[in-house]
Formats: structure tokens, sequence, C-alpha cells
């Protein structure tokens, strides 16, 4: 386990592992969870999380069906791209 210091100024530095496992980057926003014996922290998610039940109708789709898994491999290769 890494370990760390609380700064004057309540600055803590995350270890570098910790930041690339995470893949945090400088400016990255983070969600602070006080569990009362501990402290999580969460990057922020850039939008409020969905479900395909919240969009589902939207779009007309007239292609081949897809899986969700298909949908969802999809979406995660274009999100390590855009890193």
């Amino acid at each position: 386990m890494a370990r760390t210091r609380l700064s004057s100024k309540g600055q803590v530095i995350i270890p570098k592992p910790v930041r690339d496992r995470h893949g945090w980057r400088p400016g990255v926003e983070l969600e602070v969870e006080d569990r009362g014996d501990s402290v999580v922290l969460r990057a922020c998610e850039p939008f409020p999380r969905t479900t395909i039940g919240d969009v589902r109708g939207c779009l007309k789709y007239k292609g081949k069906r897809v899986t969700l898994k298909q949908m969802n491999d999809a979406v995660r290769a274009e999100a390590l791209r855009r890193r």
C-alpha cells in the first residue's frame, strides 16, 4: 500500500502508480466521498449515468441488429482511443 502526506494546504499527492492505474491526468475532477473512517476518491462522470431504457427509441436505426455486448465493446474501444 502506498503512503502520502497531507500538506499544510490540505493537499494530497496521489502516487503515480495509482493515478496511472485509474487513468487520472492533471485536471481530472474527483468526487470525494467521506465514509466516516475512510475517504473515497472517484473520477467524476462527464455526464449522468443513463440506461438503455432512458434512450431507447430516440434514434431510428435500419441496419443489422447488434448485441448489447457489441455496443459496449465499441463504446469502450472508442473511449480508449480518445485517451
